[in-house]
């Protein structure tokens, strides 16, 4: 395996098991997957974008389609993308209606989103921007750039783009999509930290141990602890995230399992 193929060939597996899907002209160096029926000329709803590092499939390519993402814009393993493939999915998707970058709250990401937004409006083109950041692992002032943005991005995703399929105007979409990034909170549990393709697994967490708030990146978390049965950890985190410390309240809770992690249960 050459590892600076693994992205590339993620994106021509996408593109070849979904005929709805197509990458941009340029391709691989500019890594941008977009709906087939999504033409910046002719399309007459809101574009809907997000993106960042790849190696967290199936965000975000994998989120494309109809009432989702409009286009996604994908960068090398833990890379944000560049301004150039931004800009190049933002001309390629957004019509009259305008663009709502969806950008999870990482200083890379930021920074190149932003650049291409300014880019993007003074060649003409509407955009608005939603930052989310998620992660209810630090309390808000130990977290010297804000909560990082976590698996909540999919909720946002949908409500944004279920939003823009219903013809909402770019200004509607985008508060639409702000209020859900201020309704959402995250905190993960990981039994192991990330692996990059090629490199050896740390052995950071030794076995019987669990990490809580452990970075999609392989950050420090919180707090390393021996591993507890499922429903203890469950409370920890409904506790952390509920807390007056993240401002998270409300009637209703859904719940994402990304992955299957073996925590021992209790015997009942």
């Amino acid at each position: 395996m050459v590892v600076a193929d693994v992205v590339t060939e993620f994106i021509e597996g996408l593109v070849e098991t979904y005929p709805g899907l197509q990458y941009l002209d340029g391709f691989p160096e500019v890594k941008v997957v977009i709906r087939a029926d999504a033409s910046g000329a002719t399309y007459d709803k809101v574009a809907v974008i997000s993106g960042g590092g790849s190696g967290h499939e199936p965000a975000h390519a994998g989120f494309v389609g109809e009432g989702m993402l409009t286009a996604s814009i994908c960068g090398d393993v833990f890379a944000s993308p560049s301004v150039d493939s931004i800009l190049a999915g933002i001309r390629a998707v957004t019509g009259p209606m305008g663009c709502l970058l969806i950008v999870m709250n990482y200083t890379g990401d930021r920074l190149n989103f932003g650049l291409a937004a300014e880019q993007a409006r003074s060649e003409g083109y509407k955009i608005e921007t939603v930052i989310v950041g998620d992660d209810c692992a630090l309390p808000p002032l130990l977290g010297i750039a804000g909560r990082r943005g976590l698996a909540g991005t999919i909720f946002v995703n949908k409500i944004a783009g279920a939003a823009a399929a219903a013809g909402l105007s770019l200004a509607d979409v985008a508060a639409e999509a702000k209020r859900a990034s201020q309704m959402v909170g995250t905190m993960g549990v990981a039994l192991s930290v990330c692996t990059l393709p090629g490199q050896v697994t740390s052995d950071r967490l030794g076995p019987g141990k669990m990490e809580l708030g452990l970075g999609i990146h392989g950050e420090p978390g919180a707090a390393v602890a021996d591993l507890q049965p499922v429903d203890v950890v469950v409370s920890h985190i409904l506790k952390q995230i509920l807390s007056s410390v993240c401002s998270y309240c409300g009637a209703s809770l859904s719940f994402l399992t990304p992955c299957r992690l073996p925590l021992p249960s209790r015997k009942t």
